[in-house]
């Protein structure tokens, strides 16, 4: 069993948040003693509001997609477009704002751009039509199987495959995994769903209808605290969380190196706090802190 040397962080809110990272991403760079040695950003992926082949979240995104594809070619990292609607049909294929933005993102500089998808009909059109991206196989399939995400492991049209957070407490099973299906494998970390949920791919399939403009009522969450909404603090009490003493303890030295973030629905504040909890150094947090909160051109709130 190797253990890997780096860890690499996959953060919500490319469209979402960029005025955040706007402001994040120079800290990150110039003031790298601030942040973990052994971390690094992986991607920033979401999707714009007006995007019907989004899923998983119902998109808020507003940012120029120039803007946003400018800023990540300049930092080097990768972008990922979050494409996970489930329900697309080949008449959706030809939608002119889907496609410009995989045009645009497609070939986005030095770090290759991905796309996180979940319908094997929309795989297949990308594959042909864009052979510039990488996919990750989205955790709205609810993989909650582990015989089902081996296998999916073992598909070559992914490069990365996001479980259900339910199979990050099968320690036994994923550190049998073999290298190169650890090396695919993208663990969600902050996730603060029910853990006993039982509805999960319907509450995915009510917003790829919302996403495609269909005419559906609200999912009725039925987690026990569901009105309470998301809470980091709530989260951390998941038995499906990985907190910072998994990622270096357990981990990292099983062979693992992809982590994802959820958030893309929340506020660029508690975006924040996940920044500051999973990649900068405890003595340093505060300065971060005030570096954001002190920039007079972006509102946390």
């Amino acid at each position: 069993m190797k253990r890997t040397e780096k860890a690499f962080y996959h953060l919500p809110g490319l469209f979402e948040f960029y005025e955040l990272y706007k402001v994040f991403l120079p800290l990150f760079r110039e003031r790298r003693e601030y942040f973990y040695d052994w971390c690094d950003i992986g991607s920033i992926y979401g999707a714009p509001a007006d995007c019907i082949w989004g899923g998983g979240r119902v998109g808020f995104g507003e940012a120029e997609s120039s803007e946003v594809a400018a800023l990540l070619r300049e930092y080097g990292i990768s972008a990922r477009l979050t494409f996970s609607n489930s329900l697309i049909r080949d008449e959706h294929l030809s939608d002119k704002r889907c496609n410009a933005l995989c045009s645009l993102f497609e070939k986005n500089g030095g770090a290759p751009s991905g796309v996180i998808i979940h319908s094997d009909v929309l795989l297949d059109y990308l594959k042909k039509n864009y052979p510039g991206f990488y996919f990750v196989s989205s955790t709205t399939k609810v993989l909650t199987d582990f015989a089902d995400f081996e296998k999916e492991l073992d598909r070559s049209d992914f490069d990365y495959v996001v479980p259900d957070f339910r199979l990050n407490t099968q320690l036994e099973k994923l550190m049998n995994l073999s290298d190169a299906q650890k090396n695919k494998t993208e663990f969600l970390c902050n996730e603060c769903c029910y853990f006993g949920c039982y509805d999960r791919k319907n509450c995915y399939e009510n917003v790829s209808r919302k996403a495609l403009g269909e005419s559906c009522e609200d999912h009725i969450c039925v987690s026990p605290t569901a009105e309470k909404g998301y809470r980091f603090s709530d989260a951390m009490e998941n038995p499906g969380f990985i907190g910072l003493n998994e990622i270096q303890n357990v981990f990292m030295p099983g062979g693992f190196s992809n982590f994802k973030i959820e958030g893309r629905s929340l506020g660029s504040a508690i975006v924040l706090e996940f920044l500051l909890y999973y990649m900068t150094r405890p003595e340093y947090r505060l300065k971060v802190r005030e570096e954001i909160y002190l920039d007079s051109s972006l509102d946390l709130f």
